[in-house]
């Protein structure tokens, strides 16, 4: 069989930055990466130093990061030729490496993903900005499910009850999160906010429809001085959408976290802007109830809000020296 030379320190360090271009909760970023002993792979590691214990106790939120971070790792490699087979937790659940990557065999095609992703690794932002009215064209709502699907999880945009529900959902566990001292504390350390700082309100999208709110992560407890109630955010309800699965296990959510880049990259390609309401499925309860009982047995892992609008900001991001471990290379 036809393989590839070993990776060079090049190709480590490309696929490093792009690996550590992935979201993550808070943009924790737990993940290193270690080239395998005969250079043929890559083994992709949770930096538990890096965990947020208060508002991920079970390790969710970082397993699905890491999956994200796995998802960009397959790109890179088609970037420079290389089929990328994925093993999930080669060592069990808990273990150590999360996944390995062979890369040793030829890419078979250029563009194993049906787009050429690469360059929307870097052009990838959280967007928390107003977006338009412009619906989201079902062309592109197929081809998001379909990339979803392709990394064994259920992508569902919502109708406009299900947004509701979802949202008022999202609005009670955000509630219940300002509250709670800890989860707070830790958010602040993670974003580097002072207590006093102003932070992110929950934002209205109609100025008389209390319903229709996009509940953005405060950061501070407390709405910013100038923001007030009836502050316009979109005109309408946003256009949600769940990733769930069968499945409940560290390796669903390494799965949910590919689907999850895969379909934002594939967003990002088509102008596309995307965030992630985090604050329903951080909390058992309300995370529960987040499934729709008519779409039968399922466990949501995360919801997505998808529009068109301004592209948003990028993240400080670790150096690949932080992330990438070469002392065995």
């Amino acid at each position: 069989m036809t393989t590839e030379p070993g990776l060079t320190t090049a190709d480590l360090h490309l696929l490093a930055e792009a690996g550590g271009a992935a979201p993550s909760v808070h943009n924790s970023q737990p993940w290193r990466f270690r080239p395998t002993p005969d250079l043929f792979g890559l083994e992709v590691h949770a930096d538990l130093g890096r965990a947020v214990p208060a508002a991920d106790p079970d390790g969710r939120a970082l397993h699905v990061s890491i999956g994200a971070a796995l998802f960009n790792l397959r790109v890179a490699a088609a970037r420079l030729g290389r089929e990328a087979a994925v093993r999930l937790l080669p060592a069990g659940p808990g273990g150590q490496p999360r996944a390995v990557l062979d890369l040793s065999a030829p890419s078979r095609a250029p563009h194993p993903f049906g787009a050429d992703l690469y360059p929307a690794i870097a052009q990838r932002h959280s967007s928390r900005q107003p977006f338009t009215n412009r619906d989201v064209p079902e062309t592109l709502v197929a081809d998001l499910i379909a990339a979803a699907r392709e990394e064994g999880v259920t992508l569902t945009l919502l109708e406009e009850h299900g947004v509701r529900r979802v949202l008022a959902l999202t609005s009670e566990a955000e509630v219940r999160i300002a509250a709670d001292v800890t989860r707070e504390a830790e958010t602040r350390r993670w974003l580097r906010l002072e207590p006093s700082c102003d932070g992110i309100p929950l934002a209205a999208l109609g100025s008389h429809d209390r319903d229709a709110h996009v509940p953005m992560r405060s950061y501070t407890g407390h709405p910013p001085r100038h923001a007030t109630p009836a502050e316009r955010f979109e005109a309408l309800p946003p256009q949600l959408a769940t990733l769930t699965t069968h499945l409940d296990g560290q390796a669903d959510w390494l799965r949910t976290g590919q689907a999850l880049e895969r379909v934002w990259l594939l967003a990002t390609v088509h102008g596309l802007r995307a965030s992630v309401l985090h604050q329903a499925v951080e909390i058992p309860d309300t995370r529960w109830r987040l499934r729709d009982p008519a779409e039968g047995p399922g466990h949501v892992q995360l919801v997505l809000r998808l529009g068109y609008g301004p592209p948003g900001s990028a993240s400080p991001r670790r150096e690949v020296g932080d992330i990438l471990d070469l002392s065995e290379a």
